[in-house]
């Protein structure tokens, strides 16, 4: 199943997804869809190890550049994630949502 990108904001639009960048490449991807992108709303995504660094992202956008930012929801999860060798493994996801 395949979607095709409209003129209009897409539902991952608003998302930054976490991974192995430094910290404040996240903030920055935030913080500008914050004030260029128009969103209200953000959402930041992790799974396993880059979870820490999701709070992390919340946090400095939080305490250093938006202030009146707040932390809607938080939802925590397991996904399976299917090996090489054709086993699965669960692995841990994270869903922060912040709005102004």
């Amino acid at each position: 199943m395949t979607e095709k990108k409209t003129k209009g904001k897409g539902k991952d639009d608003d998302v930054v997804y976490i991974g192995r960048k430094p910290v404040m490449s996240y903030v920055l991807a935030a913080v500008t869809q914050f004030n260029m992108g128009g969103s209200q709303k953000v959402v930041l995504k992790a799974r396993g190890r880059a979870i820490s660094k999701a709070v992390d992202v919340a946090e400095v956008v939080r305490n250093r550049f938006i202030q009146e930012l707040k932390v809607d929801e938080i939802k925590t999860g397991t996904e399976e994630i299917e090996r090489e060798d054709g086993s699965t493994s669960n692995v841990s996801s994270i869903e922060i949502y912040m709005s102004k």
